[in-house]
């Protein structure tokens, strides 16, 4: 494969050295012996393109207990994105949807005007040595959008394209990039891709999508001299040309996201995501008196509205 042209920062030019907007480091939260790590919503940034909502889960090793078991919950004007490393994760939802997502899988599940869902293990699972390790973000749904009505997607590890050259891997998992894209439908531009770059190794992130970011997850690399090691988003300025480079003995990884400006500000209230508050306290209403639809074979238990 040939990799697109990009121009490397000019060392002693501020303009390209002063590439990155806003540096996040993600609050960690414990769940019992299991770390989310979130990096979007934060105080310095809400959005990076439709990104509203960006968590890393684990890394975390389970012996004989833990683990995922996230009850049936309800989500509007959104779609979550899961995305795994290490490890396995059982969807349900209120469409029939029943199906385990590993590694290098996507879950596209577009809320819309609602859907309900859970992520728990399967039962042959539990009580085994496992791991986990993965991402799961949100991204708002554009004004028109918003109402659409509920979707899922699953697309497989060889359905995802994989462009490798010379030490550079580049997973797509939405929008496109390098020529290549991915075969899931998203509301607006978006771009979401899993990099990996061996000792040394050099791959330009290109001006295309306006807002733009990386989220480091393993390994250590370099950006116009500065190093940046694992577990930070990194927002870059709209428009400059980056080159990001692996640096250190072991190979680094990290997350390319971003893509079209939302169209304008979005509230957003557990997992309830609108440009409307309105429509917010009506998600709220109408979880609270069971209006939404349930999860076949996971119907019998939910995670009530907080502070009921």
């Amino acid at each position: 494969m040939t990799w697109m042209p990009d121009l490397d920062p000019t060392p002693g030019d501020a303009g390209a050295c002063d590439l990155i907007d806003t540096v996040i480091v993600p609050r960690a939260r414990d769940l019992g012996g299991f770390e989310v790590r979130r990096a979007l919503p934060s105080p310095k940034r809400q959005m990076v393109g439709p990104f509203i909502f960006f968590d890393q889960m684990g890394p975390a090793e389970f012996l004989e207990t833990g683990g995922i078991d996230v009850r049936p919950h309800p989500h509007i004007g959104l779609a979550t994105v899961t995305y795994l490393f290490e490890g396995e994760i059982h969807h349900r939802d209120s469409l029939g949807s029943d199906l385990a997502i590993r590694p290098g899988e996507l879950n596209w599940m577009t809320a819309g005007s609602g859907i309900v869902h859970s992520e728990r293990e399967d039962p042959q699972v539990k009580g085994k040595p496992r791991k986990l390790f993965g991402i799961q973000s949100w991204v708002a749904l554009p004004k028109h959008a918003e109402e659409t009505a509920p979707a899922f997607e699953h697309v497989g590890r060889d359905n995802l394209p994989v462009l490798e050259d010379n030490g550079v891997s580049v997973r797509v998992i939405a929008g496109d990039l390098f020529g290549a894209r991915s075969p899931v439908k998203t509301a607006s531009e978006t771009i979401y891709a899993d990099v990996t770059l061996e000792p040394g190794r050099s791959m330009p992130v290109d001006a295309t999508h306006e807002e733009r970011a990386i989220y480091t997850v393993g390994g250590t690399i370099e950006i116009a001299g500065e190093s940046f090691e694992e577990g930070q988003l990194l927002v870059f300025k709209p428009g400059d040309n980056i080159t990001v480079r692996a640096t250190g003995l072991l190979p680094a990884r990290f997350l390319v996201l971003g893509g079209e400006p939302m169209d304008g500000p979005r509230y957003i209230w557990w997992n309830f995501v609108s440009s409307s508050k309105e429509r917010i306290d009506q998600a709220k209403e109408d979880w609270k008196q069971m209006r939404f639809d349930t999860v076949p074979g996971d119907a019998e238990d939910f995670i009530p509205l907080p502070g009921r």
